[in-house]
């Protein structure tokens, strides 16, 4: 019997988007399939919009609103697949992207191979996604696959990731105290009990741009600030349980570094813990360097005034960009339709 896959949807505040989601999972080429969408207690209408879509194959379940992590703890522990395939509520699969990925497992594959696949940001024309690869598109190893994470700052969209049972039995549940990156971490520990990745180039998955509040964004918020140490700290203890030598310290303390003006200077305790693991690891942290655009500031105004600006002024372009391709979306659904 080919291997049911259970397509896991957390849903917060997701009204606007859920719909074309579920439209996205519906249409798998890959027939044998589950989809569960968990509503994480929204204050608007996600969970009324899923229901529309509720059948044999898809469930919608409500429950209180606990955050992401505990929603897709839920969802996992409703499921019954060989594999899972995590989605976003705002993000969209290509038809046959579960297909493709299935077809392409290593013969004999005993379950302890993750599959993964291309990603491309959009707005709301999924025709203007442009694919961009890294180099964690390609066939790796557990220790190679974080070392490029670490050391080259990339990462994978969660709804890439193909996940035999058997992996997601053997991480374990999503860590509830990481407000971000608890992808970034739940992901390690998958890759830890994995044998390899394999990368299907004709895989796509559509990652939604969404507003500044999004889960992935730290901003100023001390708890996100917080939860993002403890992640890189596990980043890093993973890693090294795979491998402690000088080119993964190396790996980890560039990590370390593209991750410190996070912190600086609004949280010298977390720059000082991330400097002390720096020292452990044989080097030191940098002082964090403004992009040359917003240099000009410090000087003038301040460190943490030109940080914000740093960190604003991109949002106000995204949000342009967004605003104009949701119009010219409309524009063009209007023309389809006439």
């Amino acid at each position: 019997m080919k291997p049911l896959v259970s397509i896991l949807i957390p849903a917060y505040n997701a009204e606007e988007w859920i719909a074309d989601t579920l439209q996205s999972a519906l249409a798998q080429t890959w027939q044998r399939k589950e989809i569960i969408v968990v509503d994480d207690g929204s204050k608007d209408g996600t969970a009324e919009v899923a229901r529309q879509f509720a059948s044999k194959e898809v469930a919608v379940v409500s429950k209180e609103n606990q955050g992401a992590a505990a929603t897709r703890n839920h969802a996992l522990s409703l499921s019954q697949g060989d594999y899972i395939q995590w989605l976003d509520a705002d993000d969209l699969l290509a038809p046959d992207k579960i297909e493709r990925q299935l077809a392409a497992r290593p013969e004999g594959d005993s379950g302890r191979t993750l599959l993964s696949s291309p990603w491309a940001y959009f707005n709301y024309r999924t025709d203007r996604a442009r694919f961009s690869p890294t180099s964690l598109w390609a066939d790796l190893t557990p220790v190679e696959w974080l070392l490029r994470k670490m050391g080259e700052n990339l990462h994978m969209q969660t709804a890439t990731w193909l996940t035999p049972r058997q992996l997601a039995d053997a991480a374990g549940s999503w860590d509830t105290r990481l407000l971000s990156d608890d992808d970034g971490e739940y992901f390690c520990r998958v890759l830890l009990a994995s044998k390899q990745t394999t990368f299907v180039r004709e895989a796509k998955v559509y990652y939604r741009v969404t507003p500044s509040n999004r889960l992935s964004q730290i901003g100023m918020s001390d708890k996100k600030k917080v939860a993002m140490v403890v992640s890189m700290k596990l980043h890093i203890e993973y890693l090294r349980s795979l491998e402690d030598s000088q080119r993964v310290r190396k790996a980890c303390l560039t990590y370390m570094q593209n991750w410190l003006e996070n912190f600086y200077p609004e949280r010298p305790d977390l720059v000082a813990e991330l400097q002390a693991l720096a020292t452990e690891l044989q080097g030191r942290l940098e002082e964090p360097r403004l992009r040359w655009k917003y240099a000009w500031m410090k000087p003038i105004f301040g460190w943490k005034a030109a940080k914000r600006a740093q960190m604003a002024l991109p949002q106000l372009k995204a949000s342009v960009l967004r605003s104009w391709d949701k119009a010219m979306y409309r524009v063009t659904a209007r023309e389809s339709q006439r």
